[in-house]
């Protein structure tokens, strides 16, 4: 029972649309009506400018940072259950119940999940994070595609994980993760092949 309310608050988090609320709060735009539309860290940078789009990307990880965070220092040893917060505060982004179930494509919280993974459960922050983030950025400066850059970083984390010998809940929901954010991301996909996909101009 404890467990299933971890993943309900994990869920509940990972539904606040940090863009949302502070493109109301701060700048009276409906980000949902600007850019792209979506509500992740992107395009609140597009909309609202660089500054606000990456403090949003850094409360989207913090979502699921926070949700591992409080189930570990709830109940230390149940790190079984750890796996599936993750996982239920990324599907939470995308698909947020205070927004319509119309969110974001999870990227940041993807990153939120395995930073929290590396400081409380496999005490390894440079196979599951730094290198994920490195790879991400590197991509992201070769091909100015932010959606490409994504979802390469996260093809990688179940193969580290892999590597690395991480039980096999965290592997499979890294991989479920993956597959997630590639099917978020089906439409940056088809802009990619057809060469219409937005390039960021700042780096």
């Amino acid at each position: 029972m404890l467990n299933l309310l971890f993943i309900v608050i994990a869920y509940l988090f990972g539904s606040i649309s940090w863009s949302l609320v502070i493109g109301k709060v701060f700048f009276h735009t409906d980000i949902r009506t600007q850019g792209s539309g979506n509500l992740g860290g992107t395009n609140a940078g597009r909309v609202l400018g660089k500054k606000v789009g990456m403090i949003v990307i850094v409360l989207d990880a913090l979502k699921a940072f926070f949700a591992i965070m409080i189930a570990v220092l709830i109940a230390p040893a149940d790190t079984v259950v750890l796996p599936f917060v993750g996982i239920a505060s990324v599907i939470g982004h995308c698909y947020p119940i205070f927004a319509g179930f119309k969110g974001g494509k999870g990227v940041a919280t993807c990153f939120g999940f395995v930073l929290a993974l590396g400081v409380f459960v496999v005490n390894d922050l440079l196979w599951i994070f730094v290198i994920p983030l490195l790879i991400f950025l590197a991509t992201l400066y070769l091909t100015k595609y932010v959606s490409l850059s994504s979802m390469v970083a996260i093809f990688f984390m179940p193969l580290f994980a892999l590597f690395k010998g991480y039980s096999m809940e965290i592997v499979l929901s890294l991989v479920i993760l993956w597959l997630l954010v590639v099917y978020r991301h089906r439409e940056n996909i088809k802009r990619i092949k057809d060469g219409s996909e937005r390039k960021i101009t700042w780096m």
